[in-house]
């Protein structure tokens, strides 16, 4: 106690400065911690509220992927069951984009370009259309060869995010057999995935570019679907956490009897032109043949800009014939009969005198053989195809008469096929058009060169079909249609009113053309009898357009068969006419080889 009383005294002034130095170290310390534990607390607010979704997408993407399932297209069959359109296995190889940071896509892309032989800026376009966060797998190349596929299977430590795997492409069975009918598939462009989005398609689809796959993708396409699966550090499956499977599209069947048609393209042979044949009863298409053509099977694969520039041609083999408009020359005659008949001004017994030129405003209009047939009746008229003939028709019944019954039979318009969006409306040129686009009027020089089929008339091989149909069926317009299915629970027929004296006339005349006209080298005697009608179209500067048109039996029409040939230079009864000979010689030798195997 002594040594304590005899320790000097702390004044009391340096005790309260002890006392407040620790005071301000322990606030110190307590707001750096509250600085701290707010920092924290604000970065922690910021990545599970704020960027949650996110951060929980790139953490699940280390083992977490979804794997598109892409849909079976559906088979097109023709209308006796034979494969036109299926399906094969071929290796696909497409790119993972949130598998990889940003940085490091353009190494494995420059590699990856090596053994594709694809442009690395493609690759690399696709890949920033699907976004580099994106987990599903964007398509790359699809039917690539078995050495490639080895270089990458060989290559798969270096390519990381690039995934190899067996997918079914299209595969056309036929190869170029009936191209132009079939059509063919191809990637979605950039436009058409904007349009198709909402509808379910997503980059790198695969969708119908013309023809029925075209026409009918909404039936072929299906419904995508997909599985999750946990992956490995590898990207091998381990696990798979949710499936939905894919809706294969739907099976259709066309009205192509694809024997027939190989009969008419063999008969169309090289020569530019189309072969439509259809059966006038209810409309179906049993063979629409166009040269030149292509096969379908080269767009399973990856084709280059250059190369699809190639494929176009100056030719044009994309292009279906059978459905662009020509001027259908004489064979349109039928239709001028049937207006002067239907008009009142001329009956059946009427008898014209022909020459060898009408002249009309200073201008000669010609018979095609120069010389004229003498007197000639409507019968006569149509088996020889004199031109004075229907010139001396037209200029009695005039313009518009003449261009009012063109509009019945279905010429100037659509004729409702499904492959619409590749058809010509034709054209009937009247007043109205030839103001609007020559600034002209209509004079009588045009219903002349109108009522043989030339001048400004313009017709496709499928509305001549069709014309040929309206005498085939006694008077009944019919739409021309492709898909089968259902085909008997529709009325396709529709009544032009004509009466029944001038059906009878276009059947006689229709007639005589084969037995003692211009087509009786087709006067045949192992085919049942049958009627047609020649026509040769002046088309400068190049060489004539051939044409012919035949419907069979009779008695009983069950098809119409029209040929046309682009620039051939020869006349319809030499060109055309040879060519719907093969293909009624064809059908009705078919249907003799099926009558004999039927119990």
């Amino acid at each position: 106690m002594a040594l304590l009383q005899n320790l000097p005294q702390v004044p009391d002034t340096l005790r309260g400065r002890t006392v407040g130095r620790s005071f301000q170290a322990v606030f110190l310390l307590v707001l750096v911690s509250v600085l701290l534990l707010g920092t924290f607390g604000l970065r922690l607010f910021q990545l599970q509220v704020v960027n949650g979704d996110r951060n929980r997408q790139l953490a699940d993407s280390n083992r977490i992927r979804l794997v598109p399932k892409r849909p079976a297209r559906g088979t097109i069959y023709d209308r006796n069951g034979k494969i036109l359109a299926g399906s094969r296995l071929s290796q696909t190889v497409s790119i993972w984009p949130i598998a990889l940071p940003r940085d490091q896509w353009p190494t494995v892309i420059e590699r990856l370009s090596k053994v594709l032989g694809i442009p690395p800026e493609e690759i690399q376009k696709r890949l920033e259309q699907a976004g580099y966060e994106s987990l599903e797998s964007i398509t790359i190349a699809r039917g690539i060869s078995p050495a490639q596929a080895t270089a990458l299977a060989e290559y798969t430590n270096e390519l990381p995010g690039v995934r190899l795997e067996a997918e079914a492409v299209r595969n056309y069975p036929n190869g170029d057999l009936a191209a132009h009918v079939i059509g063919y598939t191809g990637e979605l462009t950039d436009e058409q995935l904007e349009a198709r989005r909402d509808k379910g398609y997503r980059l790198g689809d695969v969708v119908g570019q013309m023809g029925a796959e075209s026409a009918f993708e909404s039936t072929l396409h299906g419904a995508w679907g997909g599985q999750q699966v946990e992956v490995d550090s590898a990207g091998r499956i381990i696990s798979i956490l949710g499936d939905k499977p894919a809706i294969a599209g739907q099976d259709i069947q066309l009205t192509i009897d694809i024997e027939l048609q190989r009969a008419a393209e063999a008969a169309l042979g090289t020569r530019e032109g189309a072969i439509v044949a259809m059966d006038p009863r209810n409309g179906a298409i049993l063979a629409m043949a166009s040269w030149p053509t292509y096969d379908p099977n080269i767009f399973t694969t990856r084709i280059s800009e250059a190369e699809w520039k190639q494929l176009q041609g100056a030719d044009h083999p994309f292009l279906n014939r059978a459905l662009q408009a020509f001027p259908p020359a004489s064979t349109f005659k039928i239709v001028t009969t049937a207006a002067a008949l239907e008009s009142g001004k001329y009956d059946p017994n009427t008898v014209l005198p022909t020459y060898p030129y009408i002249q009309v405003g200073g201008i000669q209009f010609g018979d095609w053989n120069r010389a004229g047939f003498g007197p000639l009746s409507f019968p006569g008229a149509m088996a020889w195809s004199s031109d004075t003939f229907f010139y001396q028709v037209a200029m009695r019944l005039g313009g518009p008469t003449l261009i009012e019954m063109t509009r019945r039979f279905g010429f100037g318009r659509k004729t409702g096929f499904e492959l619409g969006a590749e058809e010509s409306p034709g054209l009937v040129p009247d007043d109205a058009w030839k103001r609007e686009n020559l600034d002209m009027e209509w004079v009588i020089g045009d219903g002349i060169n109108m009522s043989i089929g030339q001048g400004f008339l313009q017709a496709t091989p499928l509305q001549v079909v069709g014309m040929f149909a309206v005498a085939a069926n006694d008077g009944y317009s019919v739409t021309p249609h492709l898909l089968k299915d259902n085909e008997e629970h529709r009325n396709w027929k529709e009544s032009l009113e004509l009466s029944d004296v001038t059906i009878d006339i276009l059947h006689k005349g229709l007639r005589q053309v084969i037995t003692n006209g211009t087509g009786k080298a087709l006067n045949v005697p192992h085919l049942p009898p049958f009627a047609g009608k020649t026509g040769t179209a002046e088309a400068p500067p190049g060489l004539s357009h051939a044409w012919f048109g035949a419907y069979a039996p009779m008695d009983n029409p069950e098809v119409v068969i029209v040929a046309f040939a682009e620039h051939s230079g020869g006349g319809g009864g030499k060109v055309a006419a040879p060519m719907v000979l093969k293909v009624l010689e064809a059908y009705f030798g078919h249907d003799q080889a099926a009558e004999k195997s039927a119990p």
